[in-house]
């Protein structure tokens, strides 16, 4: 973490989620520091997409209350959640496929000045965004790709330009949504290096179901079981918590 760990960046106060009868966030409280790197994990159906969307404002929380630093962010729409300095990629890769990587990309810069429906004047004149969108093809090692279209990326390469979009708001915490699924082992060992790299200065929460990712990329670990946190630690803790790997991890866990 970085030097600015101990002020809080995102905290969950007792944070309730229900749909009607069904009780799926069970009061979630956790403190998230500048600069960690937090991995929320938990068998299927345990609610972490649900605390997801409670957070970057898909949904609105049944009760309990969540902070974007010292700012209430529980209920606001995802859109003021954003510019106040959250991002979210979800499950499924989310780009434009007929759009080239630098066109998605420079899309993203517009929408962080606002910039998204201006029809009347060419784009290639503003100068901030043309510098934003090269910085960001270079974070996201898609240069080569500039020019190709979306839809013709890997999937590796596609969830690296989500990413991208993602950070071109220039967030303070990035919340990053089973990023490693339908990977292969080279293209997971690839994607752990770049969000290294990327997170650096931010404050990242990622919900990930690849233990080795987990216990080598995040500083702390949650353990979500039927919507309450039922351990949270180092990754050392965790992995030796008896609780945890009756519950989840299984009795043998490989770092």
């Amino acid at each position: 973490m970085s030097a600015g760990a101990n002020k809080i960046a995102l905290s969950l106060r007792e944070v309730h989620k229900s749909f009607g009868e069904a009780h799926i966030i069970r009061g979630v409280s956790l403190d998230l520091s500048e600069g960690e790197r937090h991995a929320f994990i938990g068998p299927n159906g345990a609610g972490k997409s649900t605390l997801f969307h409670l957070i970057s404002g898909q949904f609105k929380p049944s009760s309990g209350e969540i902070l974007l630093g010292q700012q209430p962010i529980g209920g606001l729409a995802a859109e003021r959640i954003n510019r106040l300095g959250l991002a979210r990629s979800f499950q499924i890769t989310n780009i434009f496929p007929k759009l080239s990587v630098y066109e998605n990309l420079r899309l993203g810069v517009m929408q962080r000045f606002g910039l998204q429906y201006t029809l009347w004047r060419p784009v290639s004149g503003f100068s901030r965004v043309r510098e934003l969108t090269e910085q960001l093809l270079e974070q996201v090692r898609l240069t080569r790709h500039r020019d190709t279209l979306g839809g013709e990326l890997s999937y590796s390469e596609q969830r690296s330009l989500e990413i991208g979009m993602t950070l071109a708001s220039d967030p303070k915490v990035l919340l990053l949504d089973e990023p490693m699924a339908g990977m292969s082992r080279e293209e997971t060992d690839y994607t752990v290096d770049l969000l290294r790299e990327l997170s650096a200065g931010r404050t990242l929460m990622i919900v990930e179901h690849d233990m080795d990712v987990v216990f080598s990329l995040c500083d702390r670990i949650s353990v979500l079981v039927y919507g309450q946190v039922v351990a949270t630690g180092t990754p050392e803790e965790v992995r030796s918590n008896a609780q945890v790997q009756e519950a989840y991890l299984g009795t043998e866990v490989n770092v």
